[in-house]
């Protein structure tokens, strides 16, 4: 019998990631008179360099591992490291063969047998962890700690800290995309009879005041935090938790200030009210340690619900063009612009994962 893993959806994700890092920016598709695979018949690339060798080595091996993860958890244990090896290749080889279709891109057989080598790789880690018992004892930490259920709930948190290393208008403050995504389908209405549909501000709006700054940096981080509460029956583990949580919250906060604007401006986001709104969440982390987990998953809707109204009424900072012109300036830091769609897209994804959780709890009754 087959059990449900968080591998798969985590294996399905990194595939993602690798098809979109490998395509980025999608743009000048065109045949170029190549067949696709003529780049297994040419010979290796003279011109290399080492980052090229570890990236395409280093970035194959957590798809190797997951997919190898997922069969195992899935009792599939003779077909793992064959089929993990197997798809990986298969993925290796389409995404070099449609890369002759992109004139930014340059398909490569050695690209193709790193790519492979690297799944051989964290496939090969994996099988090896399970001979040595180390699937087998997550697995029993997993059903200690965690609800059977909890699936989609530990993908989300694995993803948010990634998702707050984009610089954003309010700390830990996901998902304001309101100002945006109006400019980006008032360019492209522009010219059309439609534009007039698009609702039109009369004033500016207002920045948000200190307290409803901090009350909003409060509720951002109780959201993920009831998130992980949900999936959790035990106090104690609940508690471990919340430290952990808000231990990688402001190292992760403090990593994307590093990196946006230098390692001596690492505690850069720290304000007053953001200051204050960490502490409130704190001691909300600690008055629902004993919450029901339904009622934990109806605090996360609210929690997001109100952050993201209050997000999106606001204006951006005028420091944060600033900020996003410095970050994206390293291409590598930002993973080609996947940080800035995990920091706009996480919110709604979470609302999309609560409201299903409501749904099948309703529907148990």
């Amino acid at each position: 019998m087959s059990t449900r893993s968080s591998a798969w959806p985590l294996a399905l994700l990194f595939a993602g990631l690798v098809v979109y890092a490998s395509f980025y920016p999608f743009t000048g598709w065109r045949f170029q008179g190549v067949v696709p695979w003529a780049f297994l018949q040419a010979p290796l690339p003279q011109y290399w360099t080492g980052f090229d060798v570890v990236a395409n080595l280093v970035g194959y091996m957590p798809l190797g591992f997951l997919l190898a993860l997922a069969m195992l958890r899935s009792h599939w244990r003779r077909t793992a490291w064959p089929f993990a090896v197997v798809l990986s290749a298969l993925l290796s080889l389409l995404v070099e063969a449609l890369q002759n279709y992109l004139p930014m891109r340059v398909p490569s057989n050695l690209d193709f047998f790193l790519n492979v080598s690297g799944a051989t790789l964290g496939a090969s880690t994996c099988w090896m962890l399970e001979r040595l018992g180390g699937v087998r004892r997550w697995s029993q930490f997993r059903a200690d700690w965690f609800d059977p259920g909890a699936h989609g709930g530990l993908v989300l948190l694995a993803l948010w800290p990634f998702a707050l290393l984009y610089p954003v208008s309010v700390p830990f403050g996901l998902g304001q995309v309101a100002e945006r995504l109006g400019e980006g389908l008032r360019r492209m209405l522009v010219d059309t009879p439609f534009l007039e549909w698009l609702p039109l501000r009369v004033q500016a709006p207002l920045p948000l005041s200190p307290l409803a700054e901090a009350f909003c940096v409060t509720l951002s981080l109780l959201a993920p935090l009831l998130m992980g509460y949900a999936d959790m029956r035990s106090v104690l583990r609940r508690l471990a938790f919340a430290a952990l949580f808000f231990f990688c919250a402001v190292a992760t906060a403090s990593l994307s200030s590093a990196l946006t604007y230098g390692p001596d401006h690492i505690w850069s986001w720290i304000s007053l009210h953001a200051g204050l709104g960490l502490f409130l969440a704190m001691l909300g982390a600690l008055a629902m340690l004993g919450l029901p987990r339904r009622v934990c998953t109806v605090g996360m809707l609210l929690s997001l619900a109100v952050s993201l109204s209050l997000l999106n009424r606001a204006p951006e900072s005028p420091y944060l063009a600033q900020s996003l012109e410095v970050w994206e300036q390293g291409r590598f830091i930002r993973f080609h612009g996947l940080s800035q769609w995990l920091g706009w897209l996480w919110p709604f994804a979470a609302l999309v994962f609560g409201v299903r959780a409501v749904l099948r709890h309703s529907a148990g009754r």
